[in-house]
């Protein structure tokens, strides 16, 4: 890991909590997080998002954002899976659509049957939180990431 690698991943993981730490709807919060995850493995790389990704669920604890813990390990490991497939497609629109789906069945799965194998029942608001709007806050925070990325490219180039 190069200096330059962690030193941008610092500060998008500090971007990324200030993001968290606005208590904003679970529509604004999750797509600024899940663009902020495809930033990250688009501008730094694939370990960058990664490594934000598993910092998020638990700073989220940590904020009292996140009030079930037993959720964090499912919602690290989505948010690797969004940016692992993302990153495996070279950041095409295509990775962000099929991550965004893998996320979204990962934690909808987590809720309806992985939790319940651990003996964990997850409240109704909970499966609510963890089902579709897991899709929009991905598909949103992925446009705003690609968008952002193309700007990115753009202005590195001239």
């Amino acid at each position: 890991m190069s200096v330059q690698f962690i030193t941008r991943t610092a500060i998008l993981l500090a971007l990324t909590m200030i993001f968290q730490s606005f208590r904003a709807p679970q529509l604004v919060t999750g797509t600024l997080v899940n663009g902020m995850l495809l930033i990250s493995a688009g501008y730094v790389g694939m370990w960058s998002g990664v490594i934000i990704g598993l910092f998020t669920p638990v700073l989220a604890f940590l904020f009292g954002i996140m009030k079930f813990p037993p959720m964090i390990p499912f919602i690290m490991i989505g948010n690797a899976l969004y940016v692992l497939v993302f990153s495996g497609m070279k950041n095409k629109p295509v990775g962000m659509v099929l991550g965004s789906l893998v996320k979204f069945l990962w934690l909808s799965a987590s809720v309806y049957y992985m939790l319940p194998l651990f003996g964990v029942k997850a409240p109704a608001v909970l499966v609510e939180m963890f089902t579709f709007p897991q899709l929009a806050t991905a598909v949103m925070g992925g446009i705003l990431a690609l968008l952002v990325l193309s700007l990115l490219k753009k202005s590195l180039l001239e």
